[in-house]
């Protein structure tokens, strides 16, 4: 077993090492696995696989939500979400830093997407909160911390892949990633108020006060967005729309939106297509890898005597989820989080479930560890999207976003030491 596993694992770093696409790494690791270490005919496993992999039903919701970020992403939607939210952030400790938290749990909620948040809060909070005055290390700090809550609040693109690479339930999932992605939220939030009284002076003074009428009225920016994620979310939980036909409403909807935005053009529906599709096919062919990794271990056995070797060691489910959450850290400061999930769904799955631990509440755990990994270099994609926009060194981001990488290393003790946070919502779903 050592050999094999030393074998793999070197041709897996020779080829992503050598720019190879994360697909063709996956499938070479299961050609070389079933070649070297199997009589079974691999040509034929890999043709039958790939095939399989592609035609799931579950599959579909996932080009249709990543559409809807698309289309959400060219229209107006940040800068009203921005002109809604400030006037209510204006006398609370930390004021419009706030706006960033908020902001992102709210466009996390209709894009699904990581990336897309903080590029479309960025692109709208930071020349805005610069020009204000607000401390440029906090700025891009809640931002790189922020964006990740797109990968945990629903509809996200990871759990959809963890749903289909694990044969969980999608609304499960997404039901699961309700109470955590509030309680992220919240910590932020707290951490925020703490920095601000901590260090008033480097909180810009408030704006004149805005009356209540006012806040109301800039707050009907607001509700569209609320509307589309009570659309999408709210018949999902209801049982009244699959993830899948839920995905075709916020297609729906959110092409509405921007039609009544004045945002939406030939040229936009062709880029927001075109970026679905472009996005859409990555994940799937990566997906389609991984299928046949997972297929070419089983051959191999890997999985199941990995699994067994660790059993030998008696480790404690605690003890398991501490030395997973150092794995997946380590490995997410190389790979992207999708990548990261299907690497090695196949390898901790079985002793994931020997040791007991809850699939739905492992989707959660793993989705929050590869969002801290997001905001590590060398490969978090968040420093490299807020690199792109303001020009600053990584590696002043990186340290920007650090306490937010504490915040969320907490929300896993928290979901540990509390699994309710977790399973309470898809519980009371009960068979739906």
């Amino acid at each position: 077993m050592l050999l094999m596993m030393t074998l793999l694992f070197a041709a897996l770093l020779i080829m992503l090492g050598s720019g190879v696409w994360v697909a063709f790494a996956l499938l070479g690791m299961g050609w070389l696995g079933i070649a070297a270490f199997t009589n079974v005919p691999t040509g034929d496993v890999m043709a039958s696989t790939i095939w399989s992999a592609s035609y799931s039903w579950e599959l579909t919701a996932l080009p249709m939500f990543i559409w809807m970020g698309e289309i959400l992403f060219r229209s107006r939607l940040a800068e009203d979400m921005f002109s809604g939210l400030s006037p209510w952030m204006q006398r609370v400790p930390g004021r419009l830093l706030h706006t960033n938290v908020v902001g992102c749990g709210l466009f996390a909620a209709v894009s699904g997407s990581s990336a897309a948040t903080c590029a479309t809060m960025g692109k709208m909070t930071i020349p805005e909160l610069g020009r204000r005055g607000y401390d440029d290390r906090l700025v891009l700090g809640t931002l790189a911390g922020s964006a990740t809550l797109g990968l945990l609040i629903p509809p996200s693109i990871i759990l959809i892949v963890f749903a289909v690479a694990t044969d969980q339930s999608i609304a499960r999932l997404f039901m699961a990633g309700v109470f955590p992605g509030l309680m992220l939220i919240s910590l932020f939030a707290a951490y925020l108020m703490l920095w601000a009284w901590r260090y008033p002076e480097r909180i810009p003074p408030a704006d004149e006060r805005t009356s209540l009428g006012e806040k109301l009225r800039r707050s009907k920016r607001l509700i569209p967005m609320m509307g589309l994620i009570v659309g999408v979310i709210g018949s999902i939980y209801a049982g009244l729309a699959s993830p899948t036909e839920a995905a075709a409403v916020g297609v729906a909807l959110s092409l509405l939106l921007a039609r009544v935005q004045g945002a939406m053009s030939r040229e936009i529906f062709r880029d927001a297509l075109l970026g679905a599709v472009k996005t859409s096919t990555m994940i799937a062919f990566i997906l389609a890898g991984a299928s046949f990794l997972t297929v070419a271990m089983g051959f191999t056995r890997l999985p199941s005597e990995l699994a067994a070797w660790i059993a030998t060691l008696e480790l404690s489910p605690l003890m398991l989820l501490l030395a997973l959450t150092l794995f997946f850290i380590v490995l997410g400061c190389f790979l992207d989080g999708i990548s990261v999930v299907v690497l090695t769904t196949s390898i901790m799955l079985p002793m994931v479930e020997a040791a007991g631990i809850d699939l739905i509440w492992f989707g959660i755990f793993l989705v929050i560890v590869v969002e801290m990994s997001q905001i590590t270099p060398p490969v978090g994609f968040n420093l490299f999207v807020l690199q792109g926009m303001t020009g600053k060194n990584i590696l002043h981001i990186a340290r920007a976003a650090l306490p937010f990488f504490g915040l969320m290393l907490l929300g896993v003790i928290l979901i540990t030491l509390f699994p309710q946070i977790v399973t309470y919502l898809p519980d009371a779903m009960g068979n739906r």
